[in-house]
């Protein structure tokens, strides 16, 4: 028997491969495909069987494309209704998987259809559960993203507590829980680095499954949810539906625009995302264009700001990078890009486009700055308790992702010394002010990381208690 876990970091999700026997389950599988059906042929195996955990909200799910290109059934837990074929599993059905048995446990609360999968091995000796969205390491998944007219996000927090004590805390402590997410995913607000543990683990560890009442719980789980991105009800409605294959996407996508292509096609109002990093932005791109690192939290902050998820979009890249964005964007349902930039800005301007450019200094310049004029202008794009845990004495907090519906209280003339944590998100916030006018912008390099090995005066920490709202 082998069990895989696949991570891919810049979603914070795990997908996971399991063989016994010459036959492969594959759990929430990312939307290229290929990695699978590779690894299964090197074991000399078949896929038999796609489990998914739930409706994903976060990404799109690979699971039509490789029952296509597989033949291997999809597996939901009861409830689940789409509108391709599937294996609706009974809760408590236990499926083979050569020598070894998967069961199904339907534990509703993050979603309706929400479900997890244990693990036996031959002996029929509980080895692992594959838990989704339902329990990570550190927290459960939040209750908010399904609500309806007539349930409510204490609604589903209650089948939570339900699912949890009566399906999940019975298991023995050695069961090793594989969880569908960790630390950056938005599908909960509390989750650990960590990308499994044992059952145990969290028993003594995640405030979850600490022995309370109903009512605690629900209280618990509901209190400080962050909003969910926008594009997430998209992904879900892809994932219940179906999509476009990746190739599809990758053709259409993989398309080299001379400038002229490219900017014909930028005057039609196609979005301009330009995926280099951004220190190298800084130093010349493609008026209008907005800077989301390739590496980077680049698919929470294109779900984050790109907020028409089917707006037909230009890339620029660094060359080499073209399949990656691609891939990148597809994986949370971004699938309308119609070109990439060929040759890249270096073409751009040698055709003699315009373009533009991003002032960016150092925290040692910024010092010197600020020990002549005590009246600058700081936006600190960093999330809220980022800002109250330490910031500098001037900085105005303007969270990155409440940008867009805040910049109307800033003036377009004046001008605005930008920093974050460690320089991506205060380009990305520079570049989402510059497409809005903002003419005079200063990106502080290295962030507040780099800020605090200077004078400028800082802020203690301020109990949020204390904070008069």
């Amino acid at each position: 028997m082998k069990i895989e876990q696949i991570y891919t970091g810049c979603l914070a999700q795990g997908a996971y491969y399991i063989e016994s026997d010459g036959q492969v389950a594959i759990i929430d599988p990312l939307r290229e495909t290929d990695p699978y059906i590779e690894m299964a042929e090197k074991d000399g195996a078949e896929i038999k069987y796609i489990f998914e955990t739930h409706f994903h909200a976060d990404f799109v799910s690979g699971h039509v494309d490789l029952a296509n290109k597989t033949g291997a059934k999809i597996v939901f837990g009861p409830t689940a209704v789409t509108e391709y074929d599937i294996y609706s599993a009974t809760d408590g059905e236990e499926l083979k998987l050569g020598k070894i048995s998967i069961k199904v446990l339907h534990t509703p609360g993050h979603t309706l259809e929400s479900t997890c999968y244990l693990l036996r091995d031959e002996n029929g000796k509980d080895i692992a559960i594959f838990t989704g969205d339902t329990l990570f390491i550190g927290d459960v998944g939040r209750p908010d993203l399904a609500v309806k007219s007539n349930i409510t996000m204490e609604d589903l927090a209650a089948m939570l507590y339900e699912s949890l004590h009566n399906k999940i805390l019975p298991l023995a402590d050695d069961v090793i829980v594989y969880p569908a997410h960790g630390a950056g995913s938005a599908c909960g607000k509390n989750l650990s680095s960590e990308t499994f543990a044992t059952l145990g683990n969290q028993k003594q560890f995640n405030y979850a499954l600490q022995p309370m009442e109903k009512s605690e719980f629900i209280a618990k789980v509901t209190e400080g949810l962050s909003t969910p991105p926008q594009y997430f009800p998209e992904n879900v409605m892809m994932n219940k539906k179906g999509y476009s294959s990746i190739e599809a996407v990758l053709m259409q996508g993989l398309k080299a625009l001379s400038p002229a292509e490219f900017e014909a096609e930028k005057s039609k109002g196609t979005f301009v995302l330009d995926v280099r990093d951004a220190q190298t932005f800084s130093k010349g791109f493609v008026p209008g264009s907005l800077n989301i690192g390739l590496r980077g939290s680049f698919a929470p902050w294109v779900g984050a700001l790109i907020t028409n998820i089917r707006r037909p979009i230009l890339l620029v890249v660094q060359e080499g990078d073209e399949r990656e964005a691609v891939i990148r964007l597809a994986r949370v349902g971004y699938d309308n890009v119609v070109g990439y930039l060929n040759g890249g800005i270096d073409n751009w301007k040698n055709e003699g486009k315009t373009i533009d450019t991003i002032k960016s200094i150092s925290a040692a310049e910024f010092e010197t700055i600020t020990n002549a004029d005590k009246h600058v202008e700081i936006l600190d794009v960093r999330n809220v308790g980022e800002y109250l845990s330490e910031h500098l004495l001037q900085a105005h907090n303007y969270p990155l992702g409440d940008l867009s519906h805040t910049m109307d209280k800033l003036d377009t003339n004046a001008s605005y010394f930008i920093h974050c944590a460690g320089g991506y998100r205060s380009m990305v916030a520079a570049s989402l002010l510059r497409a809005n006018g903002f003419k005079n912008l200063i990106d502080i390099a290295g962030g507040y990381k780099a800020l605090k090995e200077t004078k400028v005066e800082k802020t203690e920490y301020i109990c949020p208690s204390k904070i008069n709202v």
